[in-house]
C-alpha cells in the first residue's frame, strides 16, 4: 500500500485536509469546492444470487480503468456492515485484484463511524426510557424507536434493527453536513404522547449529545484501491430494507475532487439504484452520467434466462432516461457459450456492454468497459423519475410497484391503512423507501426472473423523520437479519502474531 498522504495528493488534498487514523486510512475534513461537480458513474445490478454479482469488484475495477487511462476518478463507496461480514455475502472491499486496501480493516471497525453511529441510535433509546422513568413529563404512551446493532441476530427481533437498517443510518447518509445532520436528529421523531402528538428528540434535550457522537464520524473517510485509486468509503445502508448507497458527504466531496467518480448502490436496480435516483440522486441535484448494471452468468442461469436482465435494461432506459451500460461480469468458470448468451439478448436491444474481468485483471480488465461508458454519457440526457414528490402516498407507491416492479397492484395491511391516515401534511411530500426481497421484483424471493401477475403487499408504513422519507415495509422482510447455515465467521482465522485471514 502507499502511504494515504500519498494518495491525498492524487486528489488535490494535502496533510491539512486529512485526519491521519494510521498510515494507510485517513478521514477528510469536511470543506469542499460545491462548485465542481464530476461526472457520477452509478453501478447497479441485476437481481442477485444469495452471494452477490461483484458489483463491488466491478466498481473498483471501472475507477481503476479510468486511471489507467489518465482521467481523474474517485470511488465514492458504502461501509461494510458486519452482519454481511460475518454472514453469508462476506465483506464489501472487492475481490481479486480489484480490492480496497487495508480490506481486513475497513471491514472491522472501520474507523469507528458504525459504531459511532449504533452508539447514536442506542443513546436515544437510552434518553427515551430515562424519561418515562423520571415521570414521564411529555406523557409518551407509544414509542417507536428501535435500538440497533451491527450484527445478524434473530434473537434481537422484533426490538431491534441492524444498524444498516436503522433511522440513524439513513439520518446520517443523507445528511449535507454537521449542521444538517443536528437539524435532522432534531426532528426524529420517536413516538407519540397520550393526547397524540408526535414526541421529537428535540423534545427531549438530547440533540446535542446525539450529534457529538457523530462529529468525528461524519467526516468521509479515504483508503485508496490495490493499484493506488482514491476511494472515499463512508456510510452503509442495506438496499433492500434501506436507503442502499453511501453517503451524500461521500458524494459530493468525490465530485469536488476528480473529474469521474464511480459509486454504486446496492443489490437489483428495482432497490438500490431506484432508491439512488428517486431520492439521493433527487434530492441532493445529482446528475447520474451513465449507468453500469452489473450481470453474470449466475444471475442468468439462477433467473432461468435473459429476461430479469433485460427488464432491469429497460427498467433504466424506459423510467428513469439514462445511459445503460451492461458489465458481464465474468467468472473463472464462464465459458464463452454461457457469456455469447447474455451478448446476443443484449444485442437484440441495441443496448452497450463489455466483459469486466477485474477480479482477475484488475484496471485492465475494464479498460472495454470504461470506454464503452465514456462512449454512453450524454450530457444533455438528464434523468427523469418514479413519480412526483407531490403525488399522493397512495399514488407514489402505484407508481413504483406498477412501473417498476411490474406489480398489478398493491395491497395495504390495516396498520399500513391507519398510517396513511394519520400521517402529516410534510410526510405527503417524503419519497417513498421499499423494503423488500432482493432477489425479485415482487415481495416473493421466489418469484424469480421476469416476475409478473402478481400484487405487492405493503405489511407497514415507518416515517424515517430524520431522513425524511417513507419506509414501505413490504412481504416477509426482517429489519434484523439473521446468520446462516453456513457463515462466513467459521472461516476467520488469526495468528498468534495477529494475522488475520478469511475476512473478505
Amino acid at each position: 500500500m502507499d502511504k494515504i498522504i500519498n494518495i491525498a495528493k492524487k486528489l488535490g488534498l494535502d496533510e491539512n485536509d486529512i485526519e491521519l487514523y494510521g498510515q494507510y486510512k485517513a478521514k477528510i475534513n469536511n470543506s469542499f469546492d460545491k462548485s465542481k461537480n464530476g461526472k457520477v458513474i452509478l453501478v447497479t445490478a441485476t437481481s442477485p444470487t444469495p452471494y452477490g454479482e461483484g458489483k463491488t469488484t466491478t466498481s473498483i475495477g471501472i475507477a481503476d480503468a479510468f486511471s489507467k487511462l489518465g482521467d481523474s476518478v474517485c470511488l465514492a463507496l458504502r461501509e461494510p456492515s458486519l452482519g454481511p461480514v460475518f454472514g453469508t455475502k462476506g465483506g464489501a472491499t472487492g475481490g481479486g485484484q480489484s480490492q480496497l486496501y487495508p480490506s481486513v480493516d475497513i471491514n472491522l471497525h472501520f474507523n469507528g463511524d458504525m459504531h459511532a453511529i449504533t452508539s447514536a441510535n442506542n443513546l436515544i433509546a437510552s434518553v427515551v426510557d430515562n424519561h418515562i422513568y423520571q415521570g414521564n413529563a411529555l406523557n409518551i404512551d407509544q414509542v417507536y424507536w428501535k435500538r440497533c446493532l451491527d450484527v445478524n441476530d434473530r434473537a434481537l427481533r422484533p426490538d431491534f434493527t441492524i444498524t444498516a437498517a436503522s433511522e440513524m443510518m439513513a439520518t446520517f447518509c443523507l445528511a449535507a453536513d454537521l449542521k444538517d445532520l443536528k437539524n435532522r436528529i432534531r426532528e426524529i421523531v420517536i413516538g407519540k404522547s397520550v393526547d397524540g402528538t408526535l414526541v421529537k428528540v428535540k423534545d427531549l434535550e438530547c440533540v446535542d449529545a446525539v450529534t457529538i457522537l457523530l462529529k468525528d464520524a461524519i467526516k468521509p473517510n479515504l483508503v485508496q484501491t490495490l493499484e493506488g485509486t482514491p476511494a472515499i468509503v463512508h456510510g452503509g445502508p442495506f438496499a433492500n430494507i434501506a436507503l442502499g448507497c453511501n453517503s451524500v458527504i461521500a458524494t459530493r466531496v468525490a465530485q469536488s475532487l476528480a473529474d469521474y467518480v464511480v459509486t454504486e448502490a446496492g443489490f437489483g436496480s428495482d432497490l438500490g439504484a431506484e432508491k439512488f435516483i428517486d431520492i439521493k440522486a433527487r434530492l441532493n441535484h445529482i446528475d447520474i452520467a451513465a449507468v453500469v448494471l452489473v450481470s453474470t452468468v449466475r444471475s442468468i442461469k439462477y433467473n432461468s434466462g435473459t429476461e430479469n436482465l433485460l427488464r432491469h435494461v429497460d427498467n433504466l432506459k424506459s423510467i428513469f432516461n439514462l445511459n445503460v451500460v451492461v458489465a458481464i461480469n465474468r467468472f473463472i468458470t464462464d465459458t464463452d457459450a454461457d457469456i455469447n448468451i447474455i451478448k446476443d439478448s443484449l444485442d437484440k436491444i441495441n443496448c452497450k456492454y463489455a466483459v469486466n474481468e477485474s477480479f482477475a485483471l484488475g484496471g485492465v480488465g475494464s479498460v472495454d468497459l470504461v470506454k464503452e461508458i465514456k462512449n454512453a454519457i450524454d450530457p444533455l440526457k438528464k434523468q427523469t423519475y418514479t413519480y412526483e414528490l407531490d403525488d399522493e402516498i397512495e399514488t407514489k407507491i402505484q407508481k413504483l410497484v406498477t412501473r417498476v416492479y411490474r406489480a398489478d397492484g398493491v395491497k395495504y395491511s390495516e396498520e399500513a391503512k391507519s398510517f396513511i391516515k394519520d400521517m402529516t401534511e410534510e410526510m405527503k411530500l417524503w419519497p417513498i423507501c421499499v423494503a423488500k426481497t432482493q432477489y425479485s421484483f415482487s415481495d416473493n424471493p421466489k418469484l424469480l426472473g421476469a416476475a409478473h401477475g402478481y400484487d405487492i403487499h405493503v405489511r407497514d408504513i415507518k416515517a424515517n423523520s430524520g431522513a425524511r422519507m417513507l419506509v414501505i415495509i413490504c412481504g416477509d422482510v426482517m429489519l434484523m437479519p439473521g446468520l446462516s447455515a453456513d457463515p462466513k465467521y467459521r472461516h476467520m482465522h488469526i495468528g498468534d502474531n495477529g494475522e488475520v485471514s478469511g475476512v473478505e
